[in-house]
């Protein structure tokens, strides 16, 4: 049992890692500070105001990969629970950080 459970977490993990990374890169792109509190609702919402840099073909990937992000983990919860979720996307995130500094913005304390 302990495999399988590595295994999906595993599976989890990589595919999540492939669209934030994305996301990461494509915030870049548009300076968009997505760690910001309220600047993912801003994106989700299509405010594009929120750019640094306008580069609406980026802008709006990132939004699409936004969106497919909370159905991939809407997923992962049923398939793993909120705990092994959250810990999978909480490493993610750092492992973003560390790559983009606080291009990303800074998350709410």
């Amino acid at each position: 049992m302990t495999e399988e459970f590595n295994y999906r977490e595993v599976r989890w993990t990589m595919h999540f890692d492939e669209i934030d990374r994305e996301i990461g890169q494509l915030a870049s792109i548009c300076q968009v500070p997505l760690l910001d509190p309220g600047v993912i609702e801003r994106v989700l919402h299509n405010d594009t105001l929120v750019c640094g840099k306008q580069n609406q073909r980026a802008f709006d990937k990132m939004r699409s990969l936004l969106m497919m992000h909370y159905s991939v983990r809407d997923r992962a919860l049923v398939a793993l629970g909120e705990e092994e979720t959250m810990k999978i996307i909480a490493g993610i995130v750092e492992r973003l950080r560390a790559r983009y500094g606080d291009r990303l913005g800074r998350p709410a304390p």
